[in-house]
């Protein structure tokens, strides 16, 4: 099995990921939100090939980009070139839980699909906590992470930690419960927006884990208080 810190170097991958649509339920909010800043920044935490941040700046955001695959990274920059769009866009090599930025220096933040790759607790808490940093007040969250409910109810996390386990991929990934979502990012500062509700995907009865099935998956919308 492919470790999964080099599976997003895999060039069918990354072609799989850069073929990928953008997310219908954040390009709707983004633009939404571009005329609350005048100059309107995003930063798209784990941004792959660009499936999300390509649109984004092509609806009037400029965009920052951050991930640590140099192969996603590339084919990003191509399609930004492809589409006219270089501009608006920039993109770096940066952890999750590090990020090399200013306190609150961005107007909207997208963690799509990275924080459920955090190993431990402690790496989770800390690109949340990182999340919030740069976040201005009143800015935006558009969270997409692995539900608990991915797992079967009588799975065990990784010793030690609350919410990690290895069952899904045979490595660290982390996988919580609704509750445990929300407070995690209240802890830090996201407040759920109003009216908008926590949406969950590819549910599956009794809460059965299918071998090689898709991960059951939350969606949802908070802001920086």
């Amino acid at each position: 099995m492919t470790p999964l810190s080099r599976r997003w170097e895999r060039p069918e991958v990354v072609a799989t990921l850069s073929a990928t649509s953008p997310n219908d339920k954040l390009m709707q909010f983004a633009e939404k939100e571009l005329g609350r800043s005048i100059d309107p920044c995003l930063l798209d935490i784990g941004c792959g090939a660009g499936c999300n941040a390509v649109p984004l700046a092509g609806r009037g955001w400029n965009v920052l980009g951050l991930d640590l695959s140099d192969p996603m990274l590339e084919a990003a920059r191509r399609r930004a070139q492809q589409e006219g769009l270089t501009e608006r866009l920039r993109f770096q090599s940066a952890s999750m839980d590090r990020l090399p930025l200013a306190d609150q220096s961005f107007d909207f933040i997208v963690a799509h699909g990275i924080w459920n790759l955090a190993r431990s607790v402690a790496e989770f808490r800390t690109a949340v906590s990182e999340a919030a940093r740069v976040a201005r007040p009143g800015a935006p969250l558009f969270v997409f992470t692995f539900s608990r409910n991915t797992l079967p109810e009588d799975a065990e996390p990784v010793l030690g930690e609350q919410f990690v386990f290895t069952q899904f991929a045979g490595e660290p990934q982390c996988f919580l419960t609704e509750a445990q979502l929300v407070e995690e990012l209240e802890a830090v500062g996201f407040i759920r927006e109003p009216g908008e509700s926590i949406t969950e995907y590819n549910r599956r009865k009794c809460g059965e884990l299918q071998s090689g099935g898709a991960p059951v998956l939350y969606e949802g919308i908070f802001r920086r208080c």
